[in-house]
């Protein structure tokens, strides 16, 4: 754990003193203010990662500190600290910027967990900054890759972590995820960035083809070899290659990329020369690897070979914080492709895109803008734009709104703990009516 340079706001010597013993106990290092405009001073002069932050002192209380702290160094974690823990006085807290509050009489395992986990953020901040100057160095930008989730900040973090190492790494996640800008991610922060990436889908060719596409051909090698082809593991000498959905790879091509995996060599089909290639392998698929070992139509043992660092994308559903900066990235690209002046979107169809499923993911919602853009009438993309609300597709529509109910019950359920009658009463909908939507959708009941 990172240890943080912590200020103690506190008018009560007592309760500072405790707090500066124990602070100072788990490692970090502590100052202290009795009063608002000693901390901001202190502030001023030195360098903090966090201040604790008495809701209550004389001469400036901790709303104006805290407002003032932030204009100074808006990087600083606040925590306030208060015997007055009212919603109102956290949810002010929040919006004036407080990371999180505590109340007195402060409880000091909880106190020290929510530390740990600032700490935590803010290392995965520091690392993702340095991984930043990495990519400005090298010429690369995360500009395909919009997020505003912390699942997204993990994973591209991860990825910069992963990335020095010759490691081969799966990547899962549903269709539309961008499971390949992640790929190209690693390959250009890693060594091999002015190395080729090859791209190769394994589910769009046939065994035949797959194996000829990876491994090149002899001339006669088969019907139709007419002549002499290099394969993709030699055309990525030195570079990466990446295995999109692995999982449709037929048994006897798996083979050979196992051998490949073991020993670095292949033989070209048709031919009896060895020849080596120094290639790191991603793989991605949207499949259950694990479920396909068990059914015997995946090799356990390239299981075991591809999948030294998994990488997970979580659906789009799961990460709504990505969907405004995804938004806003397509208007802006569909409207300069397109030569259209769009300004923005209204708030009535934001709030229905927010809502909806995505069973598409992230590139549903790129053809959804796409769409919009593309038929729209004015300089602002309203409901009407949307497919959702589109007159020729009445099958469209329902499974639109058959989407929307999903998510909206499954919210509920989880909002309430997965009671139904609290959930059904959020619904405005009876425990009968909740329970047979449960069943219709394959929803987790209790």
């Amino acid at each position: 754990m990172n240890k943080l340079h912590i200020l103690i706001v506190e008018d009560g010597q007592p309760q500072r003193e405790m707090l500066r013993d124990f602070l100072t106990k788990q490692g970090h290092v502590v100052a202290e203010a009795e009063d608002g405009n000693v901390a901001i001073n202190q502030v001023l002069e030195g360098h903090f990662d966090l201040l604790l932050l008495d809701y209550k002192m004389p001469k400036m209380n901790g709303m104006e500190v805290l407002k003032k702290v932030k204009s100074i160094n808006p990087e600083i974690d606040v925590m306030m600290m208060t015997a007055y823990g009212t919603l109102e006085t956290a949810v002010e807290a929040m919006k004036a910027g407080a990371l999180d509050y505590v109340t007195k009489p402060i409880e000091l395992d909880e106190l020290n967990i929510i530390i740990d986990r600032i700490s935590e953020r803010q290392t995965l901040i520091r690392e993702n900054e340095i991984l930043r100057q990495e990519l400005r160095v090298k010429g690369v930008t995360t500009d395909r890759i919009i997020y505003g989730s912390p699942k997204m900040e993990n994973l591209i973090n991860m990825a910069g972590r992963v990335a020095p190492s010759r490691a081969t790494i799966l990547i899962q996640g549903e269709s539309g995820t961008g499971k390949e800008l992640i790929a190209r991610l690693i390959h250009n922060l890693s060594p091999r960035s002015e190395k080729p990436m090859i791209v190769v889908n394994c589910g769009a060719l046939p065994e035949s083809l797959l194996e000829s596409e990876l491994f090149g051909h002899e001339k006669g090698a088969f019907t139709g070899a007419t002549g002499r082809r290099i394969g993709r593991f030699e055309e990525a000498d030195g570079g990466t290659i990446f295995l999109d959905e692995i999982g449709e790879m037929s048994l006897p091509v798996q083979v050979k990329l196992l051998r490949f995996l073991q020993e670095h060599e292949f033989q070209r089909l048709g031919g009896n020369r060895t020849i080596h290639s120094d290639v790191r392998i991603i793989s991605a698929t949207n499949q259950d690897l694990e479920t396909r070992v068990r059914e015997g139509s995946f090799r356990e043992d390239l299981f075991f070979r591809i999948n030294v660092v998994i990488m997970s994308i979580s659906p789009l559903v799961e990460r709504k914080e990505d969907i405004p900066p995804l938004i806003e990235h397509f208007l802006h690209r569909f409207a300069v492709e397109n030569g259209k002046d769009i300004e923005g979107i209204s708030s009535e169809a934001r709030d229905l895109l927010m809502k909806y499923d995505y069973p598409g993911n992230v590139r549903e919602l790129e053809n959804i803008i796409e769409r919009a853009v593309v038929i729209s009438r004015g300089t602002v993309i309203t409901m009407a734009d949307l497919p959702f609300y589109s007159t020729g597709s009445r099958k469209k529509l329902k499974e639109s709104l058959d989407a929307l109910e999903r998510q909206l019950i499954r919210e509920a359920m989880e909002e309430t703990g997965h009671h139904q009658t609290k959930a059904a009463e959020m619904l405005g909908i009876n425990e009968r009516m909740l329970r047979y939507k449960l069943k219709k959708y394959g929803l987790k009941q209790n």
